[in-house]
């Protein structure tokens, strides 16, 4: 036989965690496969083997097999077995970048217990990549990539040099012609080894020249080592390594170049459907980061006691765990998008309680009756915050100067009145607790026992007082009233410190003879007001039109017609892939329109826009099992469901956007429904937020493998094009299509993978129902619209405040006691920088920020500290630095400690 020495085998597998069954069931396959890897390679010494890029895999193994840990050590340490160095293979494009650089964090600090971390970015499954992974990968010690999907055709070498959008280069592996198992068929027929090689060599030297060995990826999803691989692999004169002793130190001196996001469909699919399938989960990861890396972290970093590490550390975890690949994305069956959801809801919850944990101990310097506003922005901010409070006073703040307000509802106060047996109420009491609330007092009074109750506690009840007083009206109480204290939600306009906190009250009213509606300081831009079917606020005219669309009119004329059309389209496709039926039917005319006004201002102004639609129930393309092709006369159901589509539109003093809470009830099948907003001008190209980045898109997505490559992309907290911009609450699917801006807010399908799908060649895995992502039942999305001019350098700001509400939270000190002053806590400003987050480490605060720019910029960090210094992504110290005074890079990303 002949030999060759050109091929390098890299024996490895790639552990999908949970997918097409969850995640239990996978890991006792897990466990079957780990055992025998190890006594594989304990067995044959020359064996190496690649564990994926996750520490996952060893994290889940040991949990069952922890007496098996030193042996892991021992083989990680020989270099024979390449573990790390993400903790789970994520999906780069439905996290937050700090999710990324947390994943990262772990995955290598675990390693390192083991061992150490592979040296190499390894992403080999995920659907697309991100534009700053290579800055990431580098501020990690990390040189190295390793990538498989979205490469474009412009890359026709098995490396090249990926560039970030700060310049930061990294070499990436290419894994073409087959990816992650371009060699998993070299070993399956003994009697053909050499025939097989030389097929390999053929193929793969087309991408690569004749000096370097050739990469063999010998795994695939879930694959085990095969027993005797050394002497077939030494039988051909090849050797065997792992990924990062194949790859070696190489550099990217003399590599093409390929700068940002790989997101083309070229080379493999990119399965982009995934971005938009089951929405609320996406909308539930977006609330638990924004709770756990906005609010909790900071506020606890800046005003908590102690640091609640395992708290926070088991947050991250959670969150890490849910955004695998499989994971987040949808694309599993059923019970792996349940558990992924119970961890995403603990993470949230986990945030929760460490925000409530630090605002209660400020709300203790509040007098009970005043309410606590807590600022999550490192920006001072003055705007409109909605808040509880008790009475009918006018609110002032700490310096006794009145806060405008505006009343927007009260709350009952008569919550029972009815004729029983009083005795039976004290079934009702619960110590203090009566109807959840507390008793304050009671009293007997023309034949009724009547409760006072309030939210906050005023001492001890005692039944037996009341029992006794019964007992003397001998039979004559036969009634029973609770009655709470008057309380009303309020908008009121607070001046709040950058990451910091200031308090209101209730206080007398005012000789001058102003109302709780308009007393005071004047509201931002002169305030709101709603006359007919128009809201305007000074920076922004919004006008409902008969068809239940706005016309949107900023102040420089720039006017928005349209926005809002809701359209409904067929979905025949799966939880990867969109596919509108060959015989599709577009629903954007609804039936009917009501519009009623919610309040008026002079801080909040807002309208019901109530639209019915008449949608198709389904699709008749519904079974497993079907005929070869049914895709080319798959069309919707004639039968259709009345739906109606309510629209809260809301405007508030001060904001240069208008608010959209949209609900609706999904009582259909297979579609996909999308809210439009027309450009004020037409565009090429949009610009999308996301993983600290922004994106420059066109209007095509590049195609070549068999995948029809539609243009629909990501944005996490915005996306702008052509004078408008939608700020997003979480990851939102979008498209440039016919010089409208169109946002899908629910897609609804009912396969994990078609095996006929019109939209895509071949199966993304197997053909099992997932019926729960049809996602039926109450849905609602929160969005607002900003048109702007120039370009979109104003949209980052109204991105943070829209989507970082102030945090307001009752009082609890003694009622006595004055309003605390305003406290500031940190305060980060520049041209274009944001703080992306906040936490403690090691005795020092930790903050990174971002160049949100195209041009070189200077952050300014102010805050009580002394030291300051850079560090790198894992937390490791660097030099000193004038935090005043931060020179950045465009698109840079630092990170900064101080103390």
């Amino acid at each position: 036989m002949r030999v060759t020495q050109e091929i390098v085998v890299v024996p490895h597998t790639h552990w999908d965690r949970e997918w097409y069954e969850p995640f239990q069931r996978f890991r006792l396959r897990l466990v079957a496969l780990m055992d025998e890897v190890l006594d594989t390679m304990e067995r044959e010494p020359d064996y190496h083997f690649t564990l994926d890029g996750q520490l996952a895999c060893v994290d889940d193994y040991l949990e069952v097999r922890p007496e098996n840990r030193d042996r892991i050590v021992a083989l990680v340490e020989a270099g024979r077995l390449a573990i790390g160095p993400w903790q789970i293979l994520l999906d780069e494009f439905l996290c937050s970048g700090e999710t990324i650089v947390r994943n990262l964090e772990l995955g290598m600090d675990r390693a390192d217990k083991l061992g150490g971390a592979m040296p190499v970015g390894y992403l080999p499954d995920m659907f697309g990549h991100t534009a700053q992974m290579p800055q990431i990968l580098s501020l990690a010690g990390l040189t190295q990539a390793c990538v498989y999907r979205g490469v474009p055709s412009s890359v026709v070498t098995d490396a090249f040099a990926w560039v970030a959008p700060d310049g930061t280069a990294v070499r990436a592996q290419y894994l073409p012609a087959g990816g992650y198992g371009n060699g998993a068929h070299l070993f399956e027929a003994p009697g053909r080894l050499l025939a097989r090689a030389e097929e390999f060599v053929a193929t793969m030297r087309e991408w690569q020249g004749a000096a370097k060995p050739l990469l063999a990826m010998y795994g695939t999803d879930h694959s085990a080592p095969v027993r005797g691989l050394p002497e077939m692999v030494a039988s051909l004169g090849a050797r065997m390594d792992t990924l990062s002793g194949y790859i070696g130190a190489s550099g990217v001196e003399g590599l093409p170049r390929v700068h940002g996001e790989l997101r083309s469909h070229a080379r493999a699919n990119i399965l982009p459907g995934v971005i938009s399938v089951r929405a609320h989960v996406k909308q539930a990861m977006g609330r638990a980061e924004r709770m756990v890396e906005r609010y909790a972290e900071p506020l606890a970093a800046l005003w908590g006691q102690s640091w609640p590490e395992r708290f926070l550390d088991m947050a991250w975890w959670r969150l890490v765990d849910a955004s695998g690949h499989d994971s987040v994305t949808g694309c599993g069956v059923d019970e792996t998008a349940q558990q992924v959801a119970a961890r995403i809801a603990e993470a949230e919850h986990l945030g929760q309680a460490v925000r409530d944990m630090v605002t209660s101990r400020l709300a203790a310097t509040v007098p009970s009756g005043g309410i606590l506003v807590v600022n999550p922005s490192p920006f001072p901010r003055t705007g409109v915050v909605l808040m509880d409070v008790a009475g009918t006073d006018p609110l002032v703040d700490a310096a006794g100067a009145p806060v405008p307000a505006q009343t927007l509802e009260y709350a009952p106060t008569l919550l029972l009145d009815e004729e029983m047996d009083p005795r039976l109420a004290f079934s009702f009491v619960h110590g203090t607790e009566l109807y959840g609330q507390h008793i304050t007092g009671w009293s007997i009074a023309d034949g009724a026992l009547i409760f006072r109750v309030a939210r906050e506690a005023a001492g001890p009840f005692d039944v037996a007082e009341v029992s006794a007083a019964l007992a003397e009206a001998e039979g004559e109480v036969t009634r029973v009233r609770i009655v709470a204290e008057a309380r009303r939600t309020v908008a009121a306009l607070v001046e709040a410190p950058a990451l910091g906190h200031t308090s209101v009250r209730p206080g007398p009213p005012f000789s001058s003879g102003t109302s709780a509606g308009g007393h005071g300081r004047p509201p931002l831009g002169g305030g709101v007001r709603a006359e007919g079917q128009v809201l305007d606020n000074g920076l922004l005219r919004v006008e409902v039109a008969g068809d239940g669309t706005l016309t949107l009119t900023g102040p420089d004329g720039v006017t928005i017609t349209g926005a809002g059309r809701v359209v409904d389209g067929g979905d025949v496709g799966d939880t990867y892939n969109h596919a509108p039926p060959a015989l599709d039917r577009l629903v954007s005319e609804p039936e009917s329109v009501e519009v009623s006004p919610v309040c008026t201002g002079p801080l909040v102004a807002a309208l019901d826009v109530r639209r019915v639609y008449a949608w198709p129930k389904g699709s008749d393309v519904t079974e497993a099992d079907g005929p070869a092709d049914p895709l080319p006369s798959a069309a919707r159901t004639e039968d259709v469901e009345s739906v109606v589509v309510t629209t809260r539109v809301e405007l508030r003093a001060g904001e240069p956007y208008v608010r959209l809470h949209v609900e609706f009830d999904n009582r259909c099948a297979d579609h996909r429904v999308r809210l439009h907003v027309p450009l004020a001008e037409a565009a090429g190209t949009s610009f999308a937020e996301g993983q600290f980045a922004v994106v420059e898109r066109g209007l095509t997505a590049e195609g070549g493998c068999g995948e029809t490559p539609l243009a629909t992309f990501p944005a996490s907290s915005w996306v702008a094009a052509g004078g408008v911009a939608a700020l997003l609450e979480h990851v939102t699917e979008y498209e440039l299509v016919d010089d409208e801006l169109a946002l899908t807010l629910l897609r609804s399908v009912g396969y994990l993978s078609r095996n006929r799908n019109a939209l895509r060649p071949e199966p993304a895995g197997p053909q099992l129902p997932t019926p729960a992502a049809q996602s039926r039942g109450a849905r609602s999305v929160r969005l607002a619209l900003m048109p702007y001019t120039g370009t979109w350098a104003a949209v980052p700001e109204a991105a943070e405040v829209f989507r970082h509400d102030v945090l307001t939270v009752p009082g609890t000190g003694d009622g006595d006691l004055p309003l605390p002053e305003p406290a500031t806590g940190l305060t980060v400003s520049g041209e274009g920088v944001v703080m992306t987050s906040l936490r403690r480490r090691d005795g020092w605060k930790e903050l990174r920020v971002l160049a949100m720019t195209g041009a070189d910029t200077v952050a300014r960090i102010e805050g009580d500290f002394t030291e300051a210094r850079r560090a790198d992504l894992r937390g490791r110290p660097g030099d000193p630095v004038d935090p005043g005074r931060l020179p950045l890079r465009a698109w840079e990303i630092a990170t900064i400690q101080v103390r």
